[in-house]
């Protein structure tokens, strides 16, 4: 299939925050008709997110904040509750989900287990995000959390029961999808 495509043009629309750019195509279909199409993507890097999990206490650990592109699109208020999740930069997946995982809940965490990775909105995103779990306890809480201060982010820490985190989904509470993805896969693997 890789043969079959042939990017023509590549024009960014804009470099403000991130990079959105159209890109025009040609593939070749199975009938050996050639189509051309042009498609928008937007390219924020990759990124990855980690929910910790205490199997005594049967909690988990999420974050709660304001996420406009929600808020514009009916969120009533606009705040999410979250895994915990970072872009990448220039780290490998692992360094950057220890490093998130302190800035933005306080718990200091040394093992991280890669469950998965998956393209979160194929259609019109690059991003491949990289899903991690980790056992958290009470020593481990090291700072206050919060997120980064220079990032101006202004992250709330919340310490859930899992049951309860589950009802969060079907009643509308939780509604992000890297986080459904990781409570069920905390549910479905017995871990909480």
């Amino acid at each position: 299939m890789i043969d079959n495509i042939k990017i023509t043009n590549t024009q960014i629309l804009s470099d403000n925050w991130y990079h959105l750019k159209k890109v025009t195509y040609s593939y070749t279909k199975q009938d050996g008709s050639v189509h051309v199409q042009s498609r928008e993507a937007y390219d924020r890097g990759n990124g990855a997110a980690i929910l910790l999990y205490n199997t005594v206490h049967k909690t988990v650990i999420m974050t709660r904040q304001f996420r406009l592109p929600t808020y514009i699109n009916g969120n009533p208020t606009g705040m999410m509750i979250e895994a915990c999740a970072g872009l990448l930069d220039m780290e490998n997946p692992e360094e950057c989900i220890v490093r998130e995982t302190e800035e933005e809940t306080g718990y200091t965490v040394t093992s991280v287990q890669k469950v998965f990775e998956a393209y979160m909105s194929p259609g019109s995103v690059t991003e491949i995000l990289y899903f991690f779990v980790a056992e958290y306890d009470a020593h481990m809480k090291t700072g206050k959390g919060g997120g980064a201060e220079h990032e101006e982010e202004n992250i709330e820490v919340l310490e859930i029961k899992m049951d309860e985190a589950m009802l969060m989904i079907s009643d509308g509470r939780i509604r992000d999808g890297k986080t459904i993805m990781l409570l069920q896969y905390l549910r479905l693997n017995s871990l909480v």
